[in-house]
């Protein structure tokens, strides 16, 4: 990548917490860091500290915890604007979609030249929201009038996610909008499997012969299919597991993310069924490239995507993927690699289907690899992808 000269960017979050964009952009400050290529800082509108902010610092972001709600908005706007005029910014890039429009609307006349809003997160979000309160649906519909108003680049992670939320990347249309897909660091997740597979086997007290499918992801806190706080659908993998360990009784299943409000009770219902020491619940981690060498096949039933992350990880790691057909195909890279079936299908049949994904032959790392390099989701292109809106006309 040719260096650009060095610029400030404030990138407007929740929290640095494991979420997907939050992960893209500390791999972005990581490479930007190691090039010199600029400043990142991050406001964090929830007020809180998120795991990452530790290294964030290391490596020369600041982090300002301003947090955003009608509570507080007017100390909000006062301290957002006062950051804007000290900090010098060249482009604020704002991943809160519809809410970015507040935030740009409250530092009017101290916003930098670039304004980017980002949408990640799936429509069922937004339509859970709706959902709420009249004053919600008005507050959503406004912000995206402010976003098409202050906005220079819209973005999304898919083109999928982007259309949803009412940006057509394919119009002519000022503000730009466009897919910028979130990159990952290819060689953490391409790596030979062997000496993982065994560490993870010898961690869980399992036998050398066990299966094992990984979900990535937050347990949701509805249980119910059509809930609106089921996204992640962890639920119904718990019962395709289920399903699974009863054809072969080889079958484990990691789950690995954040949910403690519903942790005990999917524990309590897996250990009616005596499937306690076979599907573990495994909470926040840090090592999922290790976790993936080691799967066997990754299980994403996911209701809605903004794009499907995890999937391209697994891609990366040589690791089959069996998703819904909910999340965005354009989280596909190796297409032998990635099965997909509707959720209208039955546990039983997306049992079989993950069985058979865990018995693929695997195509070499190598050719992962240089799939993943070509392709919008290596850093180094994502990043490319990205200076070219922060430094609109250089190379």
């Amino acid at each position: 990548m040719t260096r650009v000269p060095s610029m400030k960017v404030l990138h407007v979050i929740d929290t640095l917490g494991m979420g997907g964009a939050e992960t893209w952009l500390m791999e972005l400050l990581r490479l930007w860091a190691r090039r010199g290529s600029g400043q990142m800082d991050f406001l964090a509108t929830s007020g809180n500290p998120g795991i990452f902010d530790e290294e964030a610092r290391a490596l020369g972001a600041r982090i300002y915890y301003l947090k955003f709600g009608r509570a507080n908005l007017g100390r909000f706007v006062a301290d957002f604007r006062k950051l804007l005029r000290s900090g010098a910014y060249q482009a604020i890039h704002d991943h809160q979609d519809y809410a970015s429009g507040w935030h740009f609307l409250a530092g009017t006349g101290t916003l930098p030249p670039v304004r980017v809003t980002h949408v990640h997160n799936p429509w069922l979000h937004m339509e859970a929201n709706y959902a709420v309160s009249p004053s919600r649906r008005m507050a959503a519909a406004l912000g995206k009038q402010f976003v098409r108003r202050i906005s220079t680049h819209i973005c999304g992670t898919s083109a999928q996610a982007l259309r949803q939320y009412g940006f057509d990347p394919d119009g002519i249309a000022s503000p730009a909008i466009a897919v910028v897909h979130c990159g990952i660091a290819i060689e953490k997740f391409n790596a030979p499997r062997e000496t993982d597979r065994s560490a993870v086997l010898r961690e869980f007290g399992w036998s050398p012969d066990a299966k094992i499918a990984l979900f990535a992801g937050r347990l949701d806190r509805a249980l119910e299919i059509d809930h609106p706080q089921n996204h992640k659908n962890s639920w119904f993998a718990v019962n395709v597991a289920r399903v699974a360990h009863n054809r072969d009784p080889s079958l484990r299943l990691l789950m690995a993310g954040a949910g403690d409000a519903v942790r005990k009770e999917l524990e309590r219902r897996i250990g009616n069924w005596g499937l306690g020491e076979r599907i573990r619940l495994i909470g926040v981690r840090r090592d999922m490239p290790r976790l993936m060498r080691a799967a066997d096949a990754l299980l994403f039933p996911s209701r809605q995507e903004g794009l499907g992350m995890v999937a391209v990880e697994a891609q990366a790691a040589c690791l089959p993927v069996l998703a819904s057909t909910a999340v965005p195909r354009e989280c596909v890279v190796i297409p032998d690699l990635v099965d997909a079936l509707p959720l209208s299908e039955s546990a039983e049949t997306w049992a079989d289907a993950l069985l058979r994904a865990m018995a693929k032959s695997r195509p070499s790392l190598e050719r992962c690899r240089s799939l993943l390099e070509a392709s919008g989701f290596s850093i180094e292109n994502s990043a490319r992808r990205l200076e070219a809106i922060y430094w609109p006309g250089r190379q």
